[in-house]
């Protein structure tokens, strides 16, 4: 008889079985790609991941190391220097600080989540707007292949790319420990309500991450994080108990992170943004919650907008020489993956298989380099 619990409750909730899960150590010969384990933490150096990248029987190691690791494993992995290219890296910096300068002086002050809201720099739909303004930096930093390998390896192809933008200030003070989308969004009675095995699958619907736009030392509040603690299963409950953020709060990692870096984590994993002790340092960091093909994405991003606007920037990358798997990761990150919802009239399936998606529409007019007007006619 399975005695696993069909719902997960406040009063189930035992600290001392999560510190237990918490504190298990990780073996660094379990992860023969990772160059080391600092503080529970795996770190991989990007450069070295060149040769799995383009080894089919290598990458699919990689693959399934890099699951195995969110899943089962610390549920966190660090990339060294993943996105290398330093103009492109500084130019969406000042595209993203053009944003924030445009809404406040807008008097816009969005909302933020686990945080006061204002006492951070908060940029919602971050994706579609460097798209718009800038579609040659959008195309070149959404190409990435380490962006591309992570995404693939917890949520399969076809995944959903959105974009949050967070610049803690100096004096900004940490996020309470929390885990993430979907269920770590609701109050604890809203938690309480979903069946248990909703808690085990909520997880592998999205991908959180964070791509450092500067250097950010410890003083300037690095994400902390648990490592292990996405395997607690009542998680999404016990993260609103004092005891659980407390003992969050004492036990968390924080890790240096250097310009370009990204971290990737389980979004059960209990985290959060560190306190800028610093005077002067304002620490960017381009959150990333990507979505399995098969939920739904975080925000609404109008992805034909996106499309449309990064197109013509597509096709002369293309015909400047471009790889197809840059391109793939590029229109990966911006076009609908899914064929569904649509009107099955107008779009009918054909036999077994669902009617393209607009990202297949995307990459047959890049290999016919349709103009952008055809383009458009065909979405």
């Amino acid at each position: 008889m399975n005695s696993s619990p069909a719902w997960f409750a406040i009063d189930q909730c035992d600290i001392h079985e999560f510190a237990a899960i918490v504190e298990q150590p990780v073996l660094p010969e379990d992860y023969p790609y990772a160059s080391n384990v600092e503080q529970g933490v795996l770190i991989y150096e990007s450069s070295a991941m060149n040769a799995a990248v383009g080894d089919s029987e290598a990458r699919r190691l990689l693959l399934s190391e890099l699951a195995r690791a969110l899943e089962s494993g610390p549920g966190v992995v660090l990339f060294r220097r993943a996105f290398d290219d330093d103009a492109v890296l500084d130019r969406a910096t000042e595209v993203f600080r053009e944003i924030i300068a445009h809404e406040k002086a807008a008097g816009i002050a969005p909302g933020d989540h686990f945080a006061e809201a204002g006492a951070n720099d908060r940029v919602w739909n971050a994706l579609e707007k460097l798209a718009v303004l800038d579609p040659d930096t959008f195309v070149r930093y959404y190409s990435n292949d380490v962006l591309a390998l992570i995404c693939e390896a917890w949520l399969g192809p076809r995944y959903q790319v959105t974009s949050q933008i967070n610049q803690v200030n100096p004096g900004g003070k940490a996020q309470s420990p929390h885990r993430d989308y979907h269920l770590g969004f609701q109050s604890p009675k809203s938690a309480e309500a979903y069946p248990a095995h909703v808690h085990r699958l909520s997880p592998a619907l999205t991908l959180q991450g964070g791509i450092a736009h500067g250097g950010v030392p410890i003083e300037a509040g690095p994400t902390f994080l648990l490592p292990n603690s996405q395997k607690y299963g009542p998680g999404y409950v016990a993260s609103h108990l004092p005891e659980f953020r407390d003992y969050s709060e004492r036990m968390a990692v924080q890790i240096p992170f250097a310009k370009g870096d990204a971290v990737f984590f389980n979004p059960a994993l209990f985290h959060g943004a560190g306190s800028n002790r610093t005077t002067g340092s304002q620490r960017l960091v381009n959150l990333l919650q990507v979505s399995s093909a098969f939920g739904r994405a975080m925000e609404k991003v109008d992805r034909r907008r996106v499309v449309e606007a990064i197109y013509p920037s597509l096709l002369a990358w293309k015909q400047a020489g471009a790889t197809e798997g840059a391109l793939r990761n590029a229109v990966g990150a911006s076009a609908e993956g899914y064929a569904f919802p649509l009107d099955l009239d107008a779009n009918p399936p054909e036999g077994s298989d669902a009617p393209g998606a607009q990202a297949d529409v995307v990459l047959r007019g890049l290999t016919e380099e349709w103009s952008p007007e055809e383009l458009a006619a065909r979405l």
